[in-house]
């Protein structure tokens, strides 16, 4: 069968999932031709990007064949309060997060097979649900343009740039309370810029309500699809293998996704417009693991 062309204008349903004094704003998308068994993709998009950003790449999923579900994280896009001094998350906080919105959607995901697709920091929380928690409600892993910016693993001159301006940027979002997204990441909560610039300095996760977060990751047996993008400064394919090592115990897809195979030039955020090559590979991904059972 043909796949239908991407519809990016398809309606989508809004759904909210309270976290304390914060809301999570959820685009619930319409089954792929009214299928309601199809996999779903639960998408954790990057930092400071809001879930509309995606909306080509959620219509290349559904021409592939899969039902998609795409979170704003806290303090972007329609969740809400923006990020102030008043914020108190962190990276902890966001994998939570992750947890709340798979039990949110506990009814709709019975016996369908899920995924978490997380970009970029998106990804380190996917991840790290799964490595926190065991990932019992979760099937399988994608993570796009995802790594630990470990500052020693970017080439020549650039690698000091990025430590030096990662922990500018922390020194900042502390002296303000918040950071206010200035060329980067977008508005953001301090610790969740702490954490990230933790990350930066060091290579390693932070710890996260005590736990060792670097150990829990190894113990990951989730089946993993992790892409590189080529042209990507932020998280090169060197970040990406670095993470990748974080998780021996998992199945790992390795995947470079480059200009030839998209049909067009991308960068760390550009390859969601360029995406039906990406999609068909995940669609693959989720078709080759167990299936779920109802409960």
């Amino acid at each position: 069968m043909t796949p239908r062309p991407p519809d990016e204008q398809v309606d989508y349903e809004p759904f909210v999932v309270d976290r304390g004094d914060d809301r999570l704003a959820l685009r619930i998308y319409p089954d792929p031709d009214g299928n309601p068994t199809a996999p779903v993709v639960l998408v954790w998009p990057a930092m400071g990007v809001p879930a509309g950003y995606y909306r080509p790449f959620v219509a290349a999923l559904r021409a592939a064949g899969l039902a998609v579900v795409v979170a704003d994280l806290r303090g972007t896009g329609a969740s809400t309060p923006r990020p102030s001094r008043a914020s108190r998350y962190g990276y902890a906080e966001l994998v939570d997060d992750v947890g709340a919105v798979l039990e949110a959607l506990k009814s709709r995901l019975d016996g369908r097979t899920r995924l978490l697709l997380g970009h970029s920091l998106g990804g380190q929380a996917a991840l790290l649900h799964v490595a926190l928690t065991g990932g019992a409600y979760v099937d399988g892993l994608v993570l796009v343009a995802v790594g630990v910016p470990y500052w020693r693993l970017y080439p020549g001159l650039r690698r000091h740039l990025v430590l030096v301006g990662s922990q500018l940027i922390h020194g900042t979002a502390r002296l303000l309370g918040w950071w206010p997204g200035w060329g980067f990441g977008g508005r953001q909560a301090r610790r969740v810029i702490g954490d990230w610039a933790h990350t930066a300095r060091t290579g390693r996760f932070p710890r996260l309500d005590g736990v060792d977060a670097d150990s829990a990751v190894r113990d990951v047996r989730t089946p993993v699809l992790a892409v590189s993008v080529e042209g990507d400064p932020l998280t090169p394919a060197e970040t990406l293998d670095h993470l990748c090592a974080k998780v021996p115990a998992a199945p790992l897809i390795r995947h470079h996704y480059g200009t030839a195979e998209a049909g067009a030039p991308m960068n760390h955020f550009t390859w969601v417009r360029a995406a039906a090559p990406l999609a068909a590979r995940i669609a693959a991904f989720a078709g080759d693991l167990p299936a779920r059972r109802a409960s």
